[in-house]
């Protein structure tokens, strides 16, 4: 489960899309950002719910239009699998039995050939496969070309967190996405080989660093859906992409998730989004960023070190390099690890931090500095 952080009944209200008025509201409909839903923001109420896990006893549902076959093949060959060898198996025990040797009977001299059953489980075999093969071939010709009029998202994976950069500039740690409508995902990796699998969109790609992978899909229904890594790429694979944690027990509350929207809805995230960056106080913006980039991942900020140090009470005072000198932890000096992580690396920390050049605007960056600050 996802579980969702607590709100008041105002705000499940606004949630469920019964606005300021209640029930007068048009049924489904989400509040746009007002007094009426304080603190978090419309689409991250969204991103918080729980996920939609119903399904059948093999797959969670398929929310894909793309994926129906991919389904009704799996089906068809598990009911294929299921028949042949209860079959089989009831032949084998119920020859076994009406043949075994007794007391008084003589054995039966074996057959050489039969001509109709050598034909007959030789044809029926080869047009079951022929069938499979013409049908998985189309099948899966579909799912790898995607429409030519399909929202494009880019997807940036690292260890461990997840980037979505859509048409407008506009990052974030979840997968937001219209209904109704192709969406193609265009995907890299900065460091080591990932995968992006969305069980709900029958999508499971591999990410891979330095080239270009690609996944589409055509989600049907409105709602929250899981997000993961299906590859393991190192120490903290089962925290990629861990947007909250507990802060006693460190166990992960809530991992990046697929937001699917109702029609309107994308477009309103997309200038919503962009205009909570350029309205928030860089202090907050920094806090933001610290949990939607997966810099909780591996930096905490109560003192505790993890992957690497943690981001409290180093601000203004002198930090040891690898090298034995040190230097001074001040506002060029986080400007210099996040472009360059490794120009001056801490003793006792892996090297595995990736560069965040190009990938964060200038805005951006003040604000991470003024969170880092406000923490000495």
């Amino acid at each position: 489960m996802n579980p969702a952080p607590p709100v008041n009944p105002a705000d499940k209200g606004a949630a469920a899309g019964q606005g300021p008025q209640g029930a007068g509201a048009e049924p489904g409909a989400i509040p746009a950002p007002s007094a009426a839903s304080p603190g978090i923001a419309w689409y991250d109420k969204l991103a918080n719910k729980d996920i939609e896990e119903e399904g059948t006893f093999w797959m969670p549902k398929s929310v894909n239009a793309a994926a129906d076959d991919s389904d009704l093949m799996f089906y068809a060959v598990l009911a294929l699998s299921t028949f042949f060898f209860i079959a089989i198996a009831v032949a084998t025990i119920y020859f076994v039995w009406k043949y075994r040797h007794r007391p008084g009977h003589k054995a039966e001299p074996s057959a050489a050939h039969n001509d109709a059953m050598e034909i007959t489980w030789t044809v029926i075999p080869t047009i079951i496969v022929v069938f499979l093969f013409w049908y998985g071939w189309r099948s899966y010709v579909h799912v790898v070309t995607p429409p030519n009029k399909a929202v494009e998202i880019n997807v940036l994976a690292w260890r461990w967190n997840w980037q979505f950069t859509h048409a407008n500039g506009v990052t974030d740690s979840d997968l937001h996405v219209p209904s109704n409508t192709p969406v193609r995902l265009v995907m890299t990796s900065k460091d080591v080989l990932h995968a992006f699998y969305a069980p709900a969109m029958r999508v499971k790609q591999d990410v891979v660093p330095r080239r270009y992978t690609y996944a589409w899909f055509y989600a049907t229904k409105p709602g929250t859906y899981r997000l993961t890594c299906a590859e393991y790429c190192g120490t903290s694979h089962a925290q990629m992409a861990c947007l909250q944690e507990d802060p006693k027990t460190k166990a992960c509350l809530r991992r990046a998730v697929v937001v699917v929207h109702a029609p309107g809805d994308y477009e309103r995230y997309l200038a919503d989004k962009e205009a909570e960056s350029q309205n928030l106080p860089p202090a907050e913006l920094g806090k933001k960023l610290y949990e939607k980039k997966g810099c909780n991942a591996c930096h905490t900020v109560d003192g505790t070190p993890r992957v690497g140090p943690s981001f409290a009470h180093d601000f203004g005072t002198m930090v040891p390099m690898s090298d034995g000198s040190k230097v001074l932890m001040d506002e060029s000096y986080i400007r210099e690890s996040l472009m360059s992580p490794q120009a001056k690396s801490r003793p006792g920390y892996p090297p595995s931090m990736p560069s965040f050049e190009g990938q964060l605007k200038e805005k951006e960056i003040e604000g991470i500095i003024a969170y880092i600050k406000s923490l000495k």
